[in-house]
Order: C-alpha cells, then sequence, then structure tokens
C-alpha cells in the first residue's frame, strides 16, 4: 500500500516540523484537528489539551482508547544573563550529552520563534580532562546573538520561554527518516490513517483516537482522557528501542525495518515506580491480527522507559492495556530514526486488530491462560 506510507509519510514530516514542547502543544493541536476535520470527523479538546476524535461504533462491544502524544521533549528558559545569555532547566528526558553545539528554537508565542545555538565551549581551550565529561545541563548556556538581558527580554524572551530542538527532517536510504520528534509525531501521523481508514467501517467497537498532552511531562495528559472517555481497551503508540546497532545489543532484538513492537513489560526503574503489563487479550489481540494481517510482530521489554498506560490502566475498574510500538534509534536525541515500512505495517496490524473486535472477544482474564 504504496499510498498509505506516503501518506503516513508526509503526515509525519509535516509533524516534526512544527514545534510543540510539553504544556506548548498548541501549534500542533491545531493541526492535527485541520486534518481530522478534513477526514470528515469531529473533535473535542479537554481543558489539560488532549485532542480527542470519536468514531462511534457498537455499544455492545468493548471500546478501543488509541493514545499518540503530541508534545515533545526541551528546554524552559530558567534565568537571562546580564550579557543575555540564557540558562536554562530540562523538561522531560533531555540526553545531555546530546545537548552541546545544537540549534535550537526559542518559541516566543503567536507562532514565532527565535533561533540559539547552545554554547559548546571551545576546542582549542578545552583541557584533557574536559575532554571527556558531559556538561551538566545547568552550566550549558544558549546564545541567541544578543548582548544584554533587556535585549533578550525585547525579543520576546522571558522565563519560562520554552525551547526544542531546531525542527528537522532527513530522508535517509531507502524509508527511513531522520530527524526531530519522531517520539512521538510518528505514532499521530498514524493515528490519522487510523481516523482515515477505522472511518470507513460499517461495524465494530467504538473507537476513541486521543492525541495527548504532557507525555514528556511525568505522563500527564492522557489520564484525563481516560477518565472522560472510560474505555474497556487502551493502545498506546510510540516508539520502540531499537537494539541493532552495536551499543544496544544487549538490551533486546527489535530491528529497524522488521515490523511493529510489542510491549511485553516495561517498567521505569529510577524513582518513579511503574509501568505496564499487557493485558493477555491485548496479547493474544495482537497475536492473531499480525498471523490474520501476515505481518511479523516483534517483542521488546526493558526498563528505563514508560507510557501513558502505566497510568490509564488504573482508570475506572481497569483498562486492558497494551503498549504497540515502531522501532527507533537514537531516542530523546535531536535526529531520531525511523522506517516509514514498519509504521506503515503497524497501521495495518492496528486495523486487523481492531477489526477483530467482535461479539466472541472477551476481556475475561480467567479466559486466558497465563
Amino acid at each position: 500500500m504504496a499510498h498509505m506510507q506516503d501518506r503516513i509519510k508526509a503526515w509525519t514530516k509535516a509533524l516534526m516540523m512544527i514545534p510543540g514542547l510539553s504544556g506548548y502543544e498548541g501549534n500542533v493541536r491545531r493541526y492535527i484537528k485541520a486534518e481530522l476535520h478534513a477526514l470528515g470527523l469531529a473533535t473535542r479538546t479537554d481543558r489539560l489539551g488532549n485532542l480527542i476524535a470519536t468514531i462511534a461504533g457498537d455499544d455492545e462491544l468493548p471500546s478501543v482508547m488509541f493514545i499518540a502524544h503530541m508534545d515533545q521533549l526541551g528546554l524552559i528558559v530558567r534565568k537571562i544573563e546580564a550579557n543575555g545569555l540564557i540558562r536554562v532547566e530540562r523538561l522531560g528526558g533531555v540526553p545531555e550529552k546530546a545537548l552541546p553545539a545544537q540549534e535550537v528554537l526559542l518559541c516566543v508565542g503567536h507562532g514565532r520563534t527565535i533561533p540559539g545555538v547552545i554554547a559548546n565551549k571551545s576546542h582549542h581551550a578545552t583541557t584533557p580532562e574536559e575532554k571527556y565529561k558531559v556538561t551538566p545541563y545547568p552550566d550549558l548556556y544558549i546564545d541567541c546573538g544578543f548582548e544584554s538581558a533587556a535585549e533578550t527580554l525585547a525579543a520576546g524572551i522571558n522565563v519560562g520561554t520554552p525551547i526544542v530542538y531546531a525542527p528537522n527532517v532527513v530522508e535517509l536510504a531507502g524509508t527511513r527518516l531522520a530527524g526531530t520528534s519522531i517520539d512521538d509525531r510518528a505514532a499521530c501521523a498514524i493515528q490519522l490513517e487510523l481516523a482515515r481508514e477505522l472511518s470507513k467501517r460499517k461495524t465494530g467497537p467504538a473507537v476513541h483516537l486521543v492525541f495527548s498532552v504532557q507525555e514528556e511531562f511525568n505522563l500527564r495528559g492522557a489520564i484525563t482522557a481516560a477518565q472522560v472517555i472510560e474505555p474497556d481497551i487502551c493502545i498506546q503508540l510510540d516508539l520502540a528501542l531499537a537494539t541493532d546497532t552495536p551499543d544496544m545489543g544487549h538490551r533486546g532484538d527489535v530491528r529497524l525495518g522488521a515490523g511493529p513492537v510489542m510491549g511485553m513489560y516495561s517498567f521505569h526503574g529510577r524513582g518513579t515506580l511503574n509501568g505496564c503489563l499487557p493485558h493477555p487479550a491485548m496479547v493474544k489481540m495482537m497475536e492473531d491480527a499480525s498471523k490474520a494481517a501476515s505481518i511479523n510482530l516483534q517483542r521488546s521489554a526493558h526498563i528505563g522507559a514508560l507510557t501513558e498506560t502505566s497510568y490509564v490502566q488504573l482508570v475506572g475498574q481497569g483498562v486492558a492495556c497494551i503498549d504497540m510500538g515502531f522501532p527507533a534509534r537514537y531516542t530523546h536525541s535531536a535526529l531520531e530514526v525511523c522506517d516509514l515500512a514498519d509504521l506503515e505495517s503497524l497501521t495495518l496490524l492496528l486495523i486487523a486488530a481492531v477489526h477483530g473486535i467482535d461479539a466472541s472477544f472477551s476481556l475475561d482474564r480467567d479466559d486466558y491462560i497465563e
């Protein structure tokens, strides 16, 4: 389905170019809202900023909520020095070792951005000890070219101004794509394609497409959406850690270009004692769908990353959750990498999974051998 992949590619690239730090997702939301309306779907936005589109279905069947987060990680202005240089705080899991010498955008409102560079000490003045040391983010600063605090303030930059990696899209060999905020704009593109395909159904469960906010800020957004929707099933869409590079081989066997990934275990393990063990009905559903659609299904189990299912699973009487992902390399850096073929195959798998929810589908754990 070349046309499906083309649509997913176009949506992904467009979304990657829109700045949208956690808590400042407005421009991303407006773009997605317009695309959903063009597909004939009504939307609603809650007070936190989640965008929700519902495709009606049979109320006798378990309802399904998909989640893809609109926000991206980045920085926040903490202080403006007298000479106009800018100190920052991290927002989300920003890798400090990948920050120096990066181009960034400071988002000053009304769609306006100001370019800046995260300083990197001149190589000629770097001591041998400093060459192998990661500079803590409080010691970093951003240079926008201003010469005083007054000049910086006059440009619209102030304490609290959001900062993101300068948006970038790089088309690599074959169907591989690199750039900023593939996490999780690629999944947002997948949900737009799901909206297009699932809205054509004549029968099946109700489907709620949630484009969530503040995922990178401790997974906050999707909780309010789940509390309102009260779904029976939640399928969360995000990246999965590709382990096919020399530095990641010990983490698992998830390969770029080898198809969608089913999360079998996630746990943060660094202060946030949370994670997700998938409901057995969800595991069987994805396994059955992968066989029916002849799609290779990879598996992942990892510590160190969380998704919104960590909290959504606890809403109401409990929600049957699973994390579904696409392999990605170099996560949370300014240049993440994914494969468009994986995005397409994940989309096809999800469509097949939804079609498999009929009157015989059960969420009773005792119907499954564990």
